[in-house]
């Protein structure tokens, strides 16, 4: 998340590498294909300091394949970035074509107490890149919030944002990535902003709630050509 917080500026976790081009999905040996969901977020959606495997996206593509409905997961978190930067960002990791792109932004602008107006006009931008790169992809935006320090104004203002963009766009909100885990040391890391391996178990399960009814609807037909 922040520069103030931890070392999350760093960005060499399981970020938007070159292996996020090769996640095309491919029809199976039945003659179906599996979908393929794209994680677009910060050092939330990266899983900082946890193993590769154990950032929510792995653990969402775990419960989904033990439901019947096998999913690739793409985690293109990178740690420390604004909506601003997510922005600058977005086409490039839009090569990666995906049936479900999964937008988690804001956070650091949150720990920054940076503009709620900028923080949404970017989150539009966002949705709107995916829609003019990958038209045929569904989009689903995460819930996020402010630390309360910032007092209770910002906190609202920041709130509201999700909720007004998810409207305006006609867009499935999730829920909180970080309900039930945000504030409580035990299911924290040292610095007390990202999730512990338990932690990360509640984040996966908050986030799979909300996702389960949007991966259930994919197309799983062979591609045609």
């Amino acid at each position: 998340m922040g520069t103030s917080k931890s070392a999350a500026v760093r960005s060499d976790s399981t970020t938007a590498t070159g292996e996020v081009s090769s996640a095309n999905a491919e029809p199976t040996a039945t003659g179906t294909r599996t979908p393929v969901v794209l994680f677009f977020g910060t050092s939330l959606t990266a899983g900082y300091g946890l193993n590769p495997d154990q950032a929510f996206p792995t653990l969402i593509e775990e419960k989904a394949r033990a439901e019947g409905m096998a999913i690739k997961t793409v985690n293109a978190g990178l740690s420390g970035e604004t909506t601003a930067g997510a922005v600058r960002r977005i086409d490039w990791v839009l090569r990666t074509p995906a049936d479900l792109v999964v937008i988690e932004s804001g956070a650091n602008d949150a720990l920054r107490g940076l503009s709620t107006a900028a923080a949404k006009a970017n989150l539009e931008q966002l949705i709107s890149a995916v829609r003019k790169r990958q038209p045929t992809a569904k989009i689903a935006l995460i819930q996020m919030e402010a630390p309360p320090n910032y007092g209770v104004a910002y906190t609202s203002s920041f709130r509201r944002i999700y909720s007004e963009v998810a409207a305006k766009e006609g867009l499935p909100l999730l829920p909180f990535l970080l309900a039930g885990v945000a504030g409580i040391p035990r299911l924290n890391q040292a610095d007390g902003v990202h999730p512990n391996l338990t932690g990360e178990q509640i984040v996966a399960d908050n986030i799979w709630k909300g996702l389960k009814p949007l991966v259930a609807q994919l197309d799983r037909g062979a591609k045609q050509g």
